[in-house]
């Protein structure tokens, strides 16, 4: 068994797109964690498994692997560096005791790094700082040494915090360097980063001969074995059919046992008989573990303090479809078969809130980012529902409701700075600086409320081509402010139920930006299109060309259609407003009136 002296647990964090994933990648390949004819050789984003991480090419959830290297064992931490997703780093930093801040020497510091940079130090992990990218034409990396720097001295809540070792890599070549190599494309590997982890990175603190005690960090299931409870053993160790209790973060007890104990090795699970405080460890036998419990010694039951998420931001409506279409193309479509997989959900995903609302229920989050990965998992596994616009999750303080407020970061050409101020300054958003990068972009910070957040990106998208990059930050609470004003244009919506013609969708085309082309099932208040002023307008997309004995049907010739808009999933999000919802399915996304009848519409509307 290895002793706990060679241990070394280890958070890689960083911003989004920093190229964590990508070091890990390097970190296994050259540890000869793989045999020379794996596949995982010629793979990259090893550690991105899941198939919405592969599209959006961003890691959603803490993946923890394991590398040796010489005499040491290293565990791994793969965070994620959206902050939707910052309740993932949050609980998975308690199993560190060091962390890699990797830093794009283009870039360097974005709001990510800063988060995830606050709560490492706040746990007193030791910080080694990693200039990544520095290959790139427009590197930057004294400057962002500098600003690296400062950051450190913004946050460190120690004086020993502000010493920290910085290396040079290209992650990409899986090569690393102690200094600003003169040459590149010299041969040269990753060997610098692991003498800094096994040198730099402290030697886990713990009590070997102390009561067993370890903090669930994480859950897995398999169809084998059940589920796994993933944690760091804080105190004693951990063997095989070991009686143990199971601390609740409730103050409940429960007698448990452990049947199998496993480590990693690479990305498998690999069985052992035991293993000592320090190692970070995956048990099974613990059917009722949740992430926060502490598996403790039978005889000297301690719990661990529990992990401290931030409180949600972002709410919506997700219940059972009650559209005409309902039941068609779903598997799981009832209220309780959908309330029974956000509470299994709710095990894993520890930012995510869930209350019963109706026949529905309300679903809390980090994020737009957050809320649309999870209704995108339910679609692909079957589930039929339909959800309501994003609120903010409002919080009581001295009688005074407050709405959350975040730190937005955009970063856009320098010709579309006036339109990106207008669109911002609608929404009532502060500028606290502004400057010029040396890639003549420029960069802008505001405060504003999370509620104007919702829809923007895909605004600004489009208002500046595709080339607007922004990131927002969690930056704490304000007095609720008034409602901010209506920006999107009124709906087109389906007065009758039928399949869309050529001939009525030509007509309809001048009203707006259609939604639907010919052929597609739409019934009586669902919405088919943007019309082009502010209020709704009720159009017949069903509707037939009339045949007379003078006209046959190919007499006129083909209707010339200009291609319709197809909504991604967070573009009708961001579309929908309090009285409209999205109808999600396995095969379509439709947008549609909260109530369907105009009547009940109109009576609905003078409340």
């Amino acid at each position: 068994m290895i002793d706990a002296s060679k241990i070394r647990n280890i958070a890689i964090i960083a911003h989004v797109d920093h190229g964590k994933t990508t070091l890990v990648d390097g970190l296994l390949k050259q540890s000869n964690t793989f045999r020379e004819n794996q596949a995982e050789m010629s793979q990259d984003l090893i550690m991105d498994s899941g198939d919405q991480e592969r599209e959006r090419g961003i890691t959603i959830t803490a993946k923890q692997t394991t590398v040796y290297w010489n005499d040491y064992k290293i565990n791994i931490i793969d965070t994620p560096g959206h902050a939707d997703f910052s309740g993932e780093v949050e609980r998975t930093l308690n199993m560190a005791d060091g962390v890699l801040l990797i830093v794009d020497a283009q870039e360097g510091p974005m709001p990510q790094t800063k988060f995830v940079l606050s709560k490492a130090l706040g746990l007193g992990l030791k910080p080694v700082v990693v200039i990544n990218k520095i290959d790139k034409p427009s590197r930057r990396i004294s400057e962002v040494e500098d600003e690296v720097s400062d950051l450190f001295l913004e946050l460190a809540v120690d004086e020993s915090q502000l010493h920290y070792p910085v290396y040079f890599a290209i992650g990409r070549d899986g090569k690393a360097w102690k200094s600003i190599p003169t040459d590149p494309s010299e041969p040269a590997d990753l060997t610098p980063i692991f003498e800094s982890i096994t040198q730099e990175i402290p030697a886990p603190s713990v009590a070997g001969d102390q009561p067993l005690q370890l903090l669930v960090t994480a859950l897995q299931y398999d169809s084998f074995l059940g589920k796994y409870a993933i944690g760091r053993i804080s105190r004693g160790s951990v063997k095989k059919n070991l009686p143990v209790m199971l601390m609740r973060a409730n103050g409940e007890q429960v007698a448990s046992k452990i049947e199998k104990v496993f480590t990693n090795r690479g990305l498998v699970k690999e069985e052992v008989e035991s293993a000592i405080a320090g190692d970070i460890v995956a048990v099974t036998g613990i059917a009722q573990a949740h992430i926060g419990d502490t598996i403790a010694d039978k005889e000297q039951p301690e719990a661990l303090p529990v992990i401290e998420v931030e409180a949600p931001t972002l709410s919506m409506y997700l219940g059972p479809n009650t559209s005409p279409l309902k039941g068609r193309e779903g598997e799981s479509t009832t209220s309780r078969q959908i309330g029974d997989r956000l509470q299994k959900e709710l095990e894993t995903n520890v930012s995510l809130r869930v209350r019963d609302e109706g026949i529905g229920f309300v679903v809390s989050g980090r994020g737009e980012l957050h809320l649309s990965v999870l209704i995108e998992t339910l679609r692909r596994e079957g589930f039929e529902f339909e959800v309501g616009r994003p609120q903010v999750v409002t919080i009581e303080q001295d009688g005074v409701t407050m709405e959350p407020v975040e730190e937005l970061l955009v970063e856009v050409g320098s010709e579309f700075v006036g339109t990106v101020s207008q669109e911002l300054g609608q929404r009532r958003a502060e500028m606290k600086k502004q400057e010029t990068t040396t890639q003549g972009t420029t960069r802008i910070t505001y405060i504003l409320p999370t509620r104007a957040l919702i829809g923007l990106r895909n605004l600004l998208l489009t208002a500046t081509k595709g080339t607007v990059i922004m990131h927002s930050l969690p930056h704490g609470y304000q007095p609720l402010g008034s409602k901010l004003q209506k920006i999107r244009n009124g709906a087109l919506i389906a007065t009758e139920a039928g399949t869309t013609t050529p001939y009525a969708l030509q007509n309809s085309e001048s009203r707006g930006r259609l939604f639907v082309g010919p052929g597609i099932t739409v019934y009586q208040g669902m919405i088919v299109g943007e019309y082009n002023r502010n209020d709704d307008l009720d159009i017949n997309v069903c509707r037939a060309k009339q045949l007379t004995n003078m006209r046959s049907s190919s007499s006129d010739g083909t209707v010339q259609l200009t291609p319709h808009t197809q909504l991604s999933l967070e573009q009708s999000l961001d579309f929908i407003e309090d009285d409209e919802l999205l109808e999600v399915t396995p095969k379509n996304l439709r947008l549609r009136k909260r109530y369907l009848d105009p009547n009940e519409r109109k009576r609905h509307a003078k409340k």
